[in-house]
């Protein structure tokens, strides 16, 4: 525990954090859509104070904390039509993220559709909510990402900040069920980081997992709705003390009351260029 005294609105709840054996794990994605995961690693379950961050949302900046709660309208009627998120939902990301960072280009380049609900995951190919303590992009991979994506133009763009950015939400109903805790970077050592591999069929890429330590300071948005996003940095290239790696994961809420429908969530990733 980060605090001996619970704090009005916490939780406490167990985070899935990874031992650092000396081994590189492995998240490896196959299957259809690749819903399938195989994992390797050493994991511990520690019990965290996790803090309703409501009434502190004012206090939270990206650049500080790595995260912004924010109120943003959609105008998407349905999540699981492919052609209506890149239309409609891909530019209301690129535009909250340019409000929010301050970044002078935009690129939304992909999103993770997940249920909390099997039988729907397998009608639909989505995947599950992700329960380990994480951060999707490494000091390597980030730059790496862009190379991949945009190679015409990746050196010149990689002379200049840039950032990896994500926007977090409910898609349906307010989500009670696993939500998302996330930890204020300014309690994120160096140290905590864990290089992990991170295998696709037509690529290999690299997360962090991260070790427990006591010093995390953890937040979560109780039954966060549609009208609701969770903004927060998995990279940064600058390094000039400013937020860049941002250590999030789902949980099991206690507080979650009996027959809560299952988490349905989006979360939508971009680039964030800036100027010089």
């Amino acid at each position: 525990m980060n605090e001996t005294l619970v704090q009005p609105g916490a939780v406490t709840a167990e985070l899935a954090y990874t031992v650092d054996t000396g081994e590189k794990p492995v998240n490896e994605t196959f299957g259809p859509n690749n819903i399938r995961r195989r994992v390797s690693g050493t994991n511990e379950r520690r019990a965290m104070q996790i803090r309703d961050g409501r009434p502190l949302a004012g206090e939270f900046s990206l650049d500080v904390a790595g995260f912004e709660f924010v109120g943003h309208q959609t105008q998407v009627r349905d999540f699981f039509d492919p052609d209506e998120l890149k239309r409609v939902y891909y530019p209301e990301v690129e535009a909250l993220i340019k409000k929010v960072s301050g970044a002078s280009r935009v690129v939304v380049f992909d999103h993770t559709l997940r249920s909390g609900d099997e039988a729907e995951r397998e009608a639909r190919l989505i995947r599950e909510p992700v329960l380990n303590v994480h951060n999707d992009y490494t000091e390597w991979s980030g730059p790496q990402r862009v190379r991949e994506l945009l190679p015409d133009e990746a050196e010149a763009l990689l002379q200049r900040r840039f950032a990896i950015i994500q926007v977090w939400r409910a898609i349906n109903k307010p989500i009670q069920s696993n939500p998302l805790a996330i930890a204020d970077a300014r309690s994120l050592a160096p140290k905590d980081l864990i290089r992990a591999e991170r295998r696709y069929p037509n690529r290999v890429g690299e997360t962090y997992r991260v070790a427990h330590n006591p010093d995390h300071r953890w937040f979560y948005f109780p039954l966060m709705r549609r009208d609701e996003a969770l903004v927060f940095k998995v990279y940064d290239s600058a390094k000039d003390g400013r937020a860049r790696f941002t250590a999030h994961g789902s949980f099991d809420d206690p507080t979650t009351p009996a027959g809560a429908p299952p988490r349905q969530s989006i979360e939508a990733r971009a680039f964030a260029f800036f100027a010089p």
